[in-house]
């Protein structure tokens, strides 16, 4: 399948023309606009510095629903001491930023470019954009941040300094999820980690059918709390 070079207006075609490995087009730019259309689109930007922009839309998509989040027996022992305090949107730039320096398991260099980063705030400022961070003596030590549309939460990236830091995000997360009637909660790519916390893949056209529910509700702008 063709690869589509993007006009100036924020349009996407049809997702389902992406190629074997969910890439649908090149080019254009990362205002909120295109952003938004994207998202609403089953599409997310995904490139290495010095790259072209370029937009995925992979078949299958892993999600997780919130409900069937996986809580080891560790995991719930850490949450029930209390070990870390949880704050929502309270230093999102921070986070964005650890989760483009802070070194992952099998994971060489980073895809959240500067023009990631100022793209990102900028949703951040229009209330479309949030973060999940946990804090253990007043110091950030874990985090997620992802986008928000409809009922639906497209997750981006998450860090992690001390131990189960970001799987307490991701619990708050999906019970945040959970209380406001969040449909899904989008993981984009496989990923093994995330696999083992209940997230699974999805055919591309049923994750598509989801999202158009999803988007039928009304977006919760601002901080949330």
């Amino acid at each position: 399948m063709p690869i589509y070079k993007l006009p100036d207006e924020p349009y996407f075609p049809d997702p389902n023309e992406a190629t074997e490995d969910g890439l649908l087009a090149i080019g254009g730019d990362l205002s909120p606009q295109r952003l938004v259309v994207a998202y609403a689109s089953g599409i997310f930007p995904w490139f290495n510095e010095h790259d072209p922009i370029m937009w995925w839309s992979p078949d299958p998509r892993m999600v997780l629903f919130p409900e069937r989040l996986k809580v080891s027996k560790s995991l719930k022992q850490t949450i029930r001491k209390e070990k870390f305090e949880l704050r929502i949107d309270t230093a999102f730039t921070e986070v964005i930023l650890n989760c483009k320096t802070v070194s992952r398991k099998d994971e060489e260099g980073t895809w959240i470019t500067d023009e990631m980063i100022a793209a990102y705030k900028n949703l951040y400022k229009l209330g479309l954009a949030h973060s999940f961070e946990t804090w253990l003596d007043n110091e950030l030590v874990g985090g997620l941040y992802g986008i928000s549309l409809g009922n639906a939460f497209f997750g981006e990236s998450m860090f992690s300094k001390v131990s189960d830091a970001s799987k307490v995000a991701f619990y708050y997360l999906s019970q945040y999820c959970i209380k406001h009637n969040f449909s899904f909660i989008d993981c984009q790519i496989t990923n093994p980690h995330l696999q083992s916390l209940g997230a699974e893949e999805i055919p591309r056209v049923a994750f598509l059918g989801l999202l158009e529910d999803a988007l039928k509700e009304k977006t919760k702008l601002g901080l949330w709390d």
